[in-house]
């Protein structure tokens, strides 16, 4: 039995011990199994719909990976303040994100039963992921990981009673949830089926197209026959998932191969450097800026050379025109390449809330904002869309096209949109100086700081700051630092 599980996350197990979750942040297996959990994750018809409806995972898969990556660290912390504070932040988060499905069903991301499966699937994936690579977990150590995730969950919801108390009720729970309540939702869909076969390339691979997509060919349908093939045989019959001959074996290698990094030195394999490092642009200041822009200049001369003795298509032409992240500062774009590159978050080849939304989300998550910042932000943003779909929107469908945006694009700089500059400029003016210091402006583009700022003061002040964040937000110009912060895999 497990015990101890239903007080404070102070009380909990998780927090006197090192939790065995903490264990898996850098295991190799976990890259597999969190793809098998996010599957499951979103087979849930509630947490499926929110995922299609404002999640960034299929346009930013990459910085998806890295903000829940950065979220479960926190959520493990041994500091107590560490781990209520990111509670809070993800429950911000989660009370936005409401509405209904294509079927006209509600949703709502704050639903307890929908964010307790959503601690099951993270549980019984690493359970299963032991097993698959020969190293199944005792039953003790089962049951104390079974208390962590609990203790997860209460952190979150206040309590953990939407998941059993006994470990061996819980299996019954989650083989009730697969038969009873699971479907083949479009999100399931897009994980499986679409977002491996169409996976922008990381940073440090945006100048090699043609050996990602070479890559990207061999790897993704493996990785999806790997997946499906893991997923419980009850789902995969009621969501017709087909059954790729010898992808039992493959899964099963797969997780083999993988558990035998066990073997390395520890330390080895650090995920958190990996994930950094496969964000990082060519003109970071970060000390493995160098190593890294060595590595992207070899990996363009193998993707040349891969052009030239197995081209992938009848097209020789040069490779397409540098990405956002190359372009120099003050370049010009298209509408319809700013419209699917920044305004268009969700991938879903419109512009809507959720869009918005997403952009409010990460420029806090790189600000790292409290309350009432974070609020005012997004209020900040609503406003501004509010704006746009009274202007833009002309067929009234309650979103904004393509073809909408290029046709009215001077309507973007409007006064809401320097409301946003401006509620932007006090959340990164932390010291309330009136100017954007060296420091502050590199919490805010950490991602592509330049150490020589464009004043000659060293500071950023609130006219310059506004009339840049306008100038790129309404489409006119690129910006070396704001496209890598918005544009970015």
């Amino acid at each position: 039995m497990t015990t101890g599980t239903t007080g404070t996350a102070d009380q909990a197990p998780l927090f006197r011990t090192q939790p065995q979750f903490r264990a898996f942040f850098d295991d190799p297996r976990w890259a597999l199994a969190i793809i098998r959990a996010t599957v499951l994750e979103a087979a849930h018809p509630q947490v499926g719909a929110a995922l299609a409806e404002n999640s960034t995972f299929v346009a930013h898969p990459w910085r998806r990976l890295r903000n829940t990556f950065l979220s479960m660290r926190r959520m493990f912390d041994p500091d107590p303040a560490v781990r209520e504070r990111e509670a809070a932040r993800l429950n911000r988060l989660h009370a936005r994100m409401s509405g209904s499905d294509s079927r006209g069903r509600a949703y709502d991301a704050m639903d307890r039963a929908a964010r307790a499966w959503v601690v099951a699937t993270l549980f019984e994936s690493a359970v299963t992921m032991c097993r698959l690579s020969g190293q199944p977990l005792d039953q003790d150590t089962m049951e104390r990981m079974y208390a962590e995730y609990r203790t997860f969950l209460a952190a979150l919801d206040g309590d953990a009673g939407e998941l059993p108390l006994d470990l061996n009720d819980f299996w019954r729970y989650f083989d009730r949830v697969v038969e009873d309540e699971l479907e083949d939702t479009e999100a399931a869909r897009v994980i499986l089926f679409r977002l491996f076969d169409h996976l922008p390339a990381p940073a440090l691979l945006d100048g090699a197209p043609t050996l990602w997509a070479a890559g990207r060919a061999l790897v993704g349908p493996l990785l999806g026959a790997i997946t499906v093939a893991s997923l419980p045989e009850p789902y995969r019959r009621k969501a017709g998932l087909p059954e790729t001959p010898g992808a039992p074996t493959l899964m099963q290698g797969a997780y083999l191969a993988a558990g035998l990094t066990r073997f390395l030195p520890e330390g080895w394999i650090d995920a958190e450097s990996v994930i950094e490092t496969l964000s990082l642009p060519p003109d970071s200041d970060d000390p493995r800026a160098r190593t890294v822009s060595a590595l992207r200049a070899r990996v363009k001369r193998a993707s040349a050379l891969l052009r030239l003795v197995t081209p992938l298509s009848g097209d020789t032409g040069p490779d397409p025109a540098p990405t956002a992240t190359a372009a120099t500062e003050g370049g010009r774009r298209s509408a319809e390449e700013f419209f699917h590159q920044v305004l268009d978050q969700t991938g879903d080849g419109h512009l809507d809330w959720p869009d918005l939304a997403a952009t409010a989300r990460e420029l806090a998550t790189r600000l790292d904002l409290d309350e009432p910042e974070e609020t005012r932000l997004y209020d900040a943003f609503a406003a501004w869309w509010r704006e746009l779909q009274a202007a833009l929107d002309t067929d009234g469908d309650g979103r904004v096209s393509a073809d909408e945006y290029a046709a009215a694009v001077p309507s973007l700089a409007g006064p809401a949109l320097i409301r946003v500059a401006e509620v932007l400029f006090d959340a990164t003016d932390k010291d309330g100086s009136g100017t954007i210091n060296a420091d502050e402006y590199r919490a805010l583009f950490r991602t592509a700081f330049h150490r020589d700022l464009t004043t000659t003061d060293g500071t950023y002040g609130r006219s310059a700051f506004v009339g840049d964040f306008l100038s790129f937000m309404s489409g006119r110009r690129r910006n070396t630092a704001y496209d890598p912060l918005l544009t970015d895999a």
